[in-house]
């Protein structure tokens, strides 16, 4: 299919910047393909009520690490300041990475990040270019390893905040609570899982008396959601690998909930394409653990997900692509249209959409 289909305008103050406080205050959007192309406004409080005993939320509970590194590049006499977003470790020591500009890196380079003889050896992290790659990535030998190195990347680093964010405001001590789901458990993504921003403690007492019940799985999302898309036809673009993990429980937990007649609610994009990964051509739901770099473009076949709540996506993105295959692109791009005419707030920090799945189709 062609990029441009979806495409939108978005006013540039239609963008959030924080998030709602307190998180359940946000706006919820509510997206019926079986009712006519029905939509609601709602708050999203009311979420535990649009749903039915029997059905179960599955959130992904992986923690967002402060991946963003800011170093000066050393070469002979030379220095230059550079940025590094931590991408996914290699190994104990070595790190896939985006840096800014990749041009002043070369093969051999060294990296101090952190201020020089700050706070004893965790005061400056080194790091050695081994190797640059396309798009701007690096893979970076760092001179600590393993729980050394972890603890240094948490001392030195910063929230990494989505580009349409940062290019506005630094990150501040504000984004380390914000920028996190209350759930999140297994370090390793470099961007949040932002549907989950929404959820309090107080939500989740809601949907346990409701009936609803609550599950987890893993996948640690990685910067490559931030690229912009390849080419003019969406097979023309590579979806970066994620890795992900569903485990027999969760599995065995879902399939039970679909044979009883509850219905499978994906809290996020990412909880939804590695629920899709982990289906079987029948519509179980089996273990999983590996990579995944499954792209979602209508037409798809959704096997595992029947209610998807999720925020609200940039234009020509491979997650608006995901939500237009999931509810259909025309009713995607009027639900849109109307949450910028009454004024929901875009992207990580901003409102809610509770999105029923319709055909798949465009």
């Amino acid at each position: 299919m062609r990029v441009d289909l979806f495409d939108f305008d978005l006013p540039p103050d239609s963008i959030a910047l924080r998030p709602a406080r307190p998180r359940d205050a946000a706006r919820l959007l509510v997206v019926e393909p079986a009712s006519g192309g029905q939509l609601s406004d709602r708050l999203f409080v009311d979420l535990p009520g649009l749903l039915e005993p029997g059905d179960a939320l599955v959130f992904n509970d992986t923690r967002v690490i402060p991946a963003e590194l800011n170093g000066l590049r050393h070469r002979d006499a030379a220095t230059a300041k550079v940025s590094v977003t931590l991408l996914k470790p290699l190994d104990t020591s070595r790190w896939s990475a985006f840096a800014r500009p990749a041009k002043r890196l070369r093969r051999g380079d060294r990296i101090s990040f952190g201020s020089q003889g700050d706070v004893c050896l965790m005061g400056t992290l080194w790091a050695s270019v081994e190797a640059r790659g396309e798009d701007g990535q690096v893979t970076l030998a760092f001179d600590f390893h393993g729980a050394a190195l972890d603890d240094a990347i948490a001392q030195l680093g910063h929230m990494p905040l989505p580009p349409y964010i940062s290019s506005k405001r630094a990150a501040d001590d504000q984004d380390v609570t914000d920028y996190q789901t209350i759930y999140a458990r297994d370090a390793g993504a470099v961007a949040a899982p932002t549907a989950g921003l929404h959820f309090t403690q107080a939500a989740f007492q809601a949907f346990e008396e409701r009936g609803v019940a609550r599950h987890f799985v893993t996948l640690h999302v990685g910067a490559g959601t931030f690229l912009p898309m390849r080419g003019e036809e969406t097979d023309e673009h590579a979806m970066h690998a994620e890795w992900g993990e569903v485990t027999q429980s969760a599995a065995d937990a879902l399939n039970d909930v679909r044979a009883a007649g509850g219905r499978i609610v994906a809290v996020g994009t990412t909880a939804l394409r590695l629920l899709e990964s982990a289906c079987d051509e029948r519509g179980a739901i089996r273990p999983f653990r590996g990579e995944t770099d499954i792209f979602i473009t209508p037409g798809y076949d959704f096997r595992a997900v029947d209610m998807l709540v999720t925020n609200f996506h940039l234009p020509r993105s491979t997650l608006f692509m995901l939500v237009a295959a999931f509810s259909g692109l025309d009713l995607m791009k009027r639900a849109y249209a109307h949450a910028i005419g009454q004024g929901y707030r875009f992207y990580s920090y901003g409102d809610a959409c509770l999105l029923r799945r319709g055909r798949g189709r465009p």
